[in-house]
């Protein structure tokens, strides 16, 4: 009798330290989570150039290009396949199955040969029984899902919201986070519920980054309405975890280059996932110019991670402005309106006090103002562009 209860105590002793040890193994899982992209995640996503046209062949040659162009080396690391990229139908084990005419090496194999560039791969699933093109979603597959992923190397994932159950997305995203976490691989997860539930206030206990808008179209109104949604959840941002009002569309034709310059700069300051969305084999000078802009990216990369946001605004004229390391400050002075006008930014409204002095540097002209500025900052800027400066006090 004695020993039976020795034994039933140590049987309880041994469970109470398993369930304390999955606790903690879980909470260093979420941990692990969230620190896979400490800053934004930079690279490039299939969709809005490609749409369903994609192919292993673009995916290499997209990956041998951002090594070649010297963009990989300004952070854009995530080489991102989105929808369209499966069979119609799992296999007999109930894994998804690459196209074998789209991906006849595998996505293994392709995974392998963008590694060896000193990139990384990630694919697209959905929290739903299909994705958004009718193709095998994961809902209810999760594990098997996730284990197929890490099998494969992959190294992000983009998690659709189409035909779902009709559950609630905060009921359904962290199934698969879990079944992330169980793989043991570190794995981006971004959530890409549209900003449906409101996931800037539920979704940084779950992924790295959460869409708070509708897709994105490469249209200036579809670019400002954008911009303006995202804005609204500036709090929620922090380092591991980042709102996401959409891939860039920068270069993909239908907007100007000042517009473009306003799209990176705004998506820049709003510390966005910077995810190019354009053909980069046969970008032009004035695409690559706004992407490689090392300066901007610095500010999107900064370690501080807030999110700046707008702090001041007359019509279409605005202030977008936001805090960086060492006391600097972000400032975007963007012209939305259609005629040239000029914009004034006040330290007050940034946060700064008026006496303050600062060094102020143009990051589209990379040169320093010829004088130091205090109280404000005024600018002349062209219409649907901007302005963008970094304010650095004066010891």
């Amino acid at each position: 009798m004695d020993f039976q209860c020795r034994w039933g105590v140590c049987l309880m002793l041994l469970g109470f330290l398993y369930v304390v040890s999955g606790a903690q193994n879980i909470s260093l899982g979420r941990s692990l989570l969230q620190n896979v992209a400490r800053t934004p995640p930079m690279g490039w996503n299939s969709w809005n150039h490609y749409g369903c046209n994609i192919n292993e062949r673009i995916v290499r040659d997209t990956a041998d290009h951002l090594a070649s162009s010297g963009l990989s080396g300004m952070g854009y690391k995530y080489v991102n396949i989105d929808d369209c990229w499966a069979e119609p139908n799992r296999d007999s084990n109930g894994r998804l199955v690459p196209s074998h005419s789209k991906f006849p090496s595998g996505i293994k194999a392709l995974a392998d040969y963008v590694h060896s560039k000193g990139l990384k791969l990630g694919i697209y699933s959905d929290a739903g029984y299909y994705t958004c093109q009718k193709q095998p979603g994961s809902l209810g597959h999760e594990q098997v899902d996730a284990d197929t992923f890490a099998s494969w190397g992959l190294d992000y994932l983009k998690y659709d919201n189409c035909y779902n159950d009709g559950s609630k997305p905060e009921d359904r995203y962290p199934k698969m986070r879990d079944a992330l976490l169980r793989t043991g691989r570190p794995i981006f997860y971004s959530l890409c519920e549209w900003g449906v539930d409101v996931p800037a206030t539920w979704a940084p206990k779950i992924g790295g980054s959460w869409r708070t808008t509708g897709d994105i179209e490469d249209k200036w109104d579809s670019v400002v309405s954008r911009a303006d949604q995202n804005n609204q959840y500036a709090q929620y941002a922090r380092p591991g975890g980042w709102n996401d009002p959409d891939m860039l569309e920068v270069g993909n034709g239908h907007m100007t280059m000042d517009e473009y310059g306003s799209h990176f700069s705004i998506w820049a300051l709003m510390k966005a996932p910077l995810l190019i969305g354009c053909d980069v084999t046969s970008m032009n000078k004035g695409t690559y110019r706004i992407l490689s802009n090392e300066e901007v990216i610095a500010v999107n990369q900064d370690q501080l991670g807030i999110q700046g946001r707008k702090v001041s605004k007359w019509g279409d004229l605005e202030v977008w402005a936001g805090p960086l390391t060492n006391k600097r400050t972000a400032v975007v002075l963007w012209n939305r309106s259609n005629s040239r006008a000029t914009i004034t930014a006040k330290w007050e409204k940034m946060g700064m006090h008026p006496s303050v002095q600062v060094r102020v540097r143009n990051l589209w002209r990379h040169r320093d103002l010829a004088k130091y500025h205090q109280g404000s900052l005024v600018a002349s800027v062209k219409p649907h562009a901007c302005k963008m400066y970094v304010l650095t006090p004066v010891s």
